[in-house]
């Protein structure tokens, strides 16, 4: 019976997914040399947790920066784009802890949880009711229970699979949930925008220490990968029984490897900002009155802003960003992407870095739950290898991490996909990071997730079967429904 359920709902899915794209409409992406050009020349200001820092202490920050990075102005221009383009201040005085894979991300996270005393925020696009889902609702009701208020946001389309009877028994408990643009058009608050997903992933706690990147709530990262030398998070024992074709079952697949961070410090606030948003314009319940901005103090060296991108703006902030940290940088360019199917102008930036000397490295999954997706990302890999781009493929882990790390001082962690889908219909969320010390972390990190990839040789990537290239060139035709 439950092998049905989940069969019965898997064509469901696919069904919704086809009327997804019957959907997307004409958004596209912006012209980023104009918009690039219109911000040139401004200057970089940085804040604390009082506000803006002196004309003086903004220079000797910048300095600093541009000492560890290398270059003269690149940097500040770079850091001045962002700053026009996003609501959000580049701020001083953060801690930022790296979290690789699943079992470690929900550790920290789960430990944060149960030392709630005012709230919690969660907004997830995916939210199993599975083993992990259920060790994840017992605390967020236990923590309910103890008078700590828990509002919650989940994507409609990324929980089909979830039972209502999940959401339900929180709701019970006293939990405010919130469905993120449900698929059922009567249960709509706002206009009726199917395409337009929640692809964040936030966990805010009293205000004071976030958590964002690329990990749902599933078993499906239970595992660690041997890139993170993680084990694996325990569960348990109710929700272990799941089907065994992987088309259906993601753990089939192998082990999930992917990359948040924990944040503490004033960026924690421009997250919560970024909660609260949505909550609003998604036409959510009235949040009950709680310290959900509390002072806060520095804690930390780190220089950090959020960007959160949704469909409701001008453009992409996050794509803008991107391109624009591509196009600056002179020494390094190290992506990391599940999801790559970039749109012209992302590529051309990529092969203009290659062809100027940058060092251009991106790895990307060898095998992936999105076929399609992973063969138009793979028919971009001639133009990229003759460029000079260097391409690896992660063997012994699903690649889900969305990272990027640039001269080595400028980082990304978050859950933007290299992908149209991600740069024009989802709300997303990302960090950046300036500084030394984190980028040497991010390096770190790359350099083992090389160690378990494949190097793509372009001379045997050109002798690959005709039933190869012919998948690519299908899959190709539907990049921007992706």
């Amino acid at each position: 019976m439950f092998a049905h359920t989940v069969s019965l709902k898997a064509h469901a899915s696919i069904a919704l997914v086809a009327l997804c794209v019957g959907m997307s409409g004409c958004a596209t992406t912006p012209d980023t040399k104009a918009l690039i050009a219109r911000h040139d020349g401004q200057r970089a200001n940085f804040e604390n947790a009082l506000g803006p820092v002196s004309a003086r202490a903004n220079a000797s920050i910048m300095a600093r920066l541009k000492n560890q990075s290398g270059d003269s102005d690149i940097l500040e221009r770079q850091i001045a784009l962002e700053e026009a383009v996003s609501d959000s201040p580049l701020l001083l005085g953060n801690k930022v802890l790296l979290l690789q894979d699943g079992p470690a991300t929900y550790k920290a996270m789960f430990d944060a949880i149960r030392t709630a005393k005012d709230h919690i925020n969660v907004e997830f696009y995916i939210i199993e009711d599975d083993a992990v889902g259920q060790q994840f609702a017992d605390l967020l009701l236990e923590r309910q229970a103890n008078g700590v208020q828990v509002n919650l946001i989940y994507d409609s389309v990324g929980c089909i699979l979830t039972e209502d009877a999940y959401f339900e028994r929180l709701q019970a408990g006293g939990v405010n949930v919130l469905e993120f643009n449900p698929i059922n058009p009567l249960l709509s608050k706002k206009e009726w925008e199917l395409n337009s997903r929640d692809h964040r992933k936030i966990l805010v706690v009293d205000g004071r220490v976030a958590f964002i990147g690329g990990i749902n709530i599933s078993d499906t990262y239970s595992a660690g990968s041997n890139s993170s030398g993680s084990s694996s998070f325990p569960l348990s024992g109710a929700s272990k029984n799941r089907s065994a074709d992987q088309d259906e079952d993601p753990m089939a697949l192998g082990p999930w490897r992917d990359t948040d961070v924990q944040l503490e410090g004033p960026v924690v606030a421009e997250l919560q900002k970024l909660f609260m948003d949505t909550w609003q314009k998604q036409n959510g319940k009235p949040v009950a009155p709680k310290e959900y901005f509390p002072t806060l103090a520095p804690v930390g060296n780190e220089i950090i802003r959020s960007i959160g991108s949704t469909p409701d703006d001008p453009f992409s902030q996050m794509y803008l960003t991107l391109i624009s940290a591509i196009g600056n940088a002179e020494n390094k360019i190290w992506l990391t992407n599940a999801y790559f199917v970039p749109d012209d102008q992302f590529l051309q930036a990529i092969l203009d870095a290659a062809k100027r000397g940058v060092d251009v490295r991106i790895i990307l999954p060898s095998h992936t739950d999105s076929s399609l997706t992973f063969h138009a990302g793979r028919a971009h890999y001639d133009d990229l290898l003759e460029a000079g781009v260097k391409i690896y493929e992660m063997e012994e882990a699903v690649l889900h991490s969305k990272t990027a790390v640039i001269d080595g001082v400028w980082s990304t962690v978050g859950s933007t996909n290299l992908d149209w889908r991600s740069f024009v219909d989802n709300d997303e969320v990302n960090a950046v990071i300036l500084g030394r010390e984190f980028g040497q972390q991010m390096e770190a990190t790359y350099m083992q997730d090389i160690e378990h990839s494949n190097a793509i040789d372009l001379a045997t990537w050109k002798q690959r079967p005709a039933s190869t290239k012919l998948k690519e060139t299908f899959s190709s035709m539907l990049e921007r429904l992706l």
